[in-house]
């Protein structure tokens, strides 16, 4: 059953409940409102009765000619008898009634009144003390009035019972799409989104609601599907790059190699060559396979001091660059020497600096690399520089991703693996990273580094 259809029928049944109880409630609150007025007529009538028939000797005639107008304009439609102490009709009708009998003429005079129903008449008794005796008088009304007034009230109540159902349907109907709208056009524009548009966003309506969440869900599932088939496809071409180049030379030099004798010394160089680019090759099977590990990988373990680890980094780097030109400067402004001392993966943590420090040194342009690490809010910082080519707006936005290469990275070797890699070490490391650039103003990493 569709969310709709099964909102217009809970809805329904909910107020279809609710307005039949009412209506039940209020029909039953009159019944009993009804029967109470008739019975407080009859006992108004029951006293005028015994006023008028046992009162007679003791009033004058004129209070006594008032008291048999008002007796007379009381006892329409209603029977009247008045029964001695022996139970026999003194006054009013002498007919005998089969409802009125000894054990209820009894309860009278034991309990002053009693007022009952019959299948078509309303009876009301009460005591009547005399100085003529005792007496009970007993009054009698036709309930054809009472039946007529509650059935035409139970017509109209059924009437407007199934108006107000209808009612209710119909409404309910128009708030489920009402209500639905949203979901359908949420609906209609996740079935406009293809395998090449799952970057394409869905409309968040301003709902602030369930609803509104569901779409910010959506949508950043849908971020990560496009990027992880960004991913795949850069994988894809990562891999044939970088195992296509260095198997090519290997092939190259063997074919050229083979074609005729080579002297122990071209053996020499030969060999070296390939190795070189079995090496290469070698590299780029354990960045990946490290890069795998890396997201499984939980381990905080180690305690140590990531000043000596820029150091160590300062010092391995000039084995691979020439820094004449570009000389790294590390500059220490922590007061608190124990926040140099900090909790994590010592070699994952060293790779990942590393990579920021190697990038820097490579796109430097031979301008000068500031490393400087900072002491706020009782928390390690570390913020390396350098006023190289920088970074594009829009390459900034995807420059963390696995095997993302900017656009003017010019002729300069890389993978694209090692702002991705470093990204996923300071994540598990719990270290905040964010990098902020400018194009050919260069490029500020920022790290923040929990407390111990």
């Amino acid at each position: 059953m569709r969310i709709r259809n099964r909102f217009t029928l809970i809805s329904s049944l909910t107020f279809s409940v609710v307005f039949v109880i009412a209506s039940i409630i209020t029909y039953l609150s009159f019944y009993t409102y009804s029967e109470k007025i008739v019975y407080n007529e009859l006992q108004k009538t029951c006293l005028l009765t015994g006023i008028f028939y046992l009162e007679k000797d003791e009033l004058p005639d004129n209070q006594h000619l008032l008291i048999g107008q008002q007796f007379r304009e009381n006892s329409v439609e209603i029977i009247t008898r008045v029964y001695d102490k022996r139970n026999q009709i003194v006054y009013g009708d002498k007919t005998s009634d089969n409802n009125i009998n000894r054990e209820r003429l009894d309860y009278i005079r034991k309990n002053r009144k009693l007022s009952f129903k019959s299948k078509h008449h309303f009876y009301f008794g009460s005591y009547y003390h005399d100085n003529q005796g005792d007496f009970v008088v007993f009054v009698k009304k036709n309930d054809v009035e009472f039946k007529t007034m509650t059935d035409r009230l139970q017509i109209i109540m059924i009437m407007v019972l199934i108006i107000g159902l209808i009612t209710i349907y119909i409404v309910s109907r128009v708030l489920s799409n009402l209500a639905y709208s949203p979901i359908k056009n949420i609906i209609d524009q996740v079935n406009e989104i293809q395998a090449s548009s799952l970057h394409r966003q869905i409309v968040i309506p301003d709902t602030k609601d369930d609803i509104q969440e569901l779409v910010a869900t959506y949508n950043n599932l849908f971020n990560r599907l496009s990027d992880t088939f960004v991913i795949q496809k850069n994988f894809i071409n990562y891999v044939s790059h970088e195992f296509k180049t260095p198997l090519t030379a290997i092939s190259g030099n063997l074919e050229v190699f083979a074609q005729k004798d080579r002297t122990s010394t071209e053996y020499r160089e030969m060999s070296e060559k390939v190795l070189e680019n079995v090496y290469q090759i070698e590299d780029t099977l354990n960045t990946l396979m490290m890069l795998s590990g890396l997201r499984n990988n939980t381990e905080l373990n180690e305690i140590f001091r990531v000043d000596e680890l820029l150091w160590d980094i300062n010092d391995q780097l000039p084995d691979i660059y020439e820094l004449k030109r570009s000389p790294i400067q590390i500059v220490l402004e922590v007061e608190n020497d124990k926040l140099l001392s900090i909790k994590g993966n010592n070699n994952e943590i060293k790779i990942a600096l590393y990579n920021i420090i190697e990038n820097a040194v490579k796109y430097s342009n031979g301008n000068p690399i500031k490393i400087s690490l900072l002491q706020q809010d009782n928390q390690l910082k570390i913020i390396i520089e350098d006023r190289g080519t920088g970074i594009s707006e829009d390459d900034l936005l995807f420059i963390k991703q696995t095997f993302y290469r900017g656009k003017n990275v010019k002729d300069i070797k890389g993978s694209g693996v090692g702002l991705s890699l470093a990204n996923i070490i300071f994540k598990q490391n719990n270290i905040n990273f964010t990098i902020t650039s400018k194009k050919d103003q260069g490029t500020t990493v920022t790290l923040e580094f929990p407390p111990l």
